[in-house]
């Protein structure tokens, strides 16, 4: 999106011989802060941290995230923007990846280019060689970044990162090295602060009660995605793509419609399960959600259908990317 033009803020000191008034406001800032680092990293469990709230789908599977979403973040003189953006694999540049993976990695290098601040997110219990693979997509970037180590509540002790972080300082020149949990909460008001240091002067390119730039179909998509994630096996949940094909909705019903695209067969009979129990779990958790975050009652009919190789179909994915 076009980012207004940043405006200077009004002399905060009066004539010469007259005294400074004390009762003026702090400048307000603003400004768009990637997130970037290897799956399951935490990018998406630290922005929902940081936010308060759930804005970005979550589990302990890779490629959770598959596209870059935008979450809104209000303080009382800043407003953040974070870019949460699918985690980098070592061959995101690889040219045998399928085309889903390809604009993967290109959401990821459109999140890297032209913004105020980038943080790469290091799990802080693995070694450096597996961490920081793919870091130099921030090399190649003049925009400063924070290094941001995640996870210490799984360290026995904090003096188990410090190589890691010598290891960051040798490879990249990071504006500041901050350890925390997104889990727990540790380090995140540091962490915070350090970002607000660093965002320009500017205007909210937000309203306040928004809190994300995608449609809440997307939304509600990626809730039916996560449950997929959470209730099946490895492989099954990267093979799934949701569409929205019906949304209706009254003051105190929302009726949804949405088929759950797979590529083979086989993969629809697990979502199925048997006697259809599966896929009545995944509706059912899915619902719970939707209710509790539009206060009313919800109506969700799920479909499974096969459609072979939708990975590679440059159409199909453009239908899933609002941005399209």
């Amino acid at each position: 999106m076009d980012k207004p033009e940043k405006h200077e803020d009004e002399k905060t000191v009066r004539e010469k011989g007259s005294r400074p008034y004390r009762g003026r406001k702090p400048a307000f800032r603003s400004g768009f802060v990637s997130v970037l680092g290897r799956p399951n990293a935490g990018k998406s469990t630290l922005i929902n941290a940081l936010a308060g709230t759930k804005v970005a789908i979550v589990s302990p599977k890779p490629q959770t995230t598959r596209m870059s979403l935008q979450a809104v973040v209000n303080r009382p003189n800043a407003q953040i923007i974070f870019i949460d953006t699918p985690g980098i694999h070592a061959d995101f540049s690889s040219q045998q990846a399928s085309l889903l993976h390809g604009r993967m990695m290109e959401a990821v290098r459109s999140a890297a280019r032209d913004q105020d601040l980038l943080i790469w997110l290091a799990d802080a219990t693995l070694p450096f060689e597996q961490s920081s693979q793919g870091l130099e997509i921030i090399k190649h970037q003049a925009t400063p970044a924070l290094l941001v180590a995640n996870k210490i509540d799984r360290l026995s002790s904090k003096q188990m990162m410090l190589p890691l972080l010598e290891r960051y300082r040798e490879a990249h020149n990071f504006a500041e090295y901050i350890p925390v949990s997104a889990l727990t909460g540790e380090g995140l008001p540091e962490l915070e602060k350090a970002i607000l240091a660093r965002l320009p002067k500017g205007p909210k390119f937000f309203p306040e009660d928004q809190l994300t730039d995608a449609p809440e179909r997307f939304l509600v998509a990626e809730a039916i995605r996560e449950q997929i994630l959470l209730s099946t096996g490895q492989e099954v949940p990267h093979h799934t793509a949701i569409v929205i094909e019906q949304w209706e909705e009254t003051p105190k019903l929302l009726r949804i419609g949405a088929a759950i695209h797979v590529e083979r067969s086989g993969q629809k009979r697990i979502i199925i399960g048997s006697g259809g129990s599966m896929l009545k779990q995944i509706g059912s958790a899915t619902r719970a959600e939707l209710e509790a975050r539009y206060g009313k009652k919800v109506f969700l009919e799920l479909f499974v259908k096969v459609q072979p190789g939708w990975r590679e179909s440059a159409s199909f994915l453009a239908e899933l990317d609002w941005r399209s």
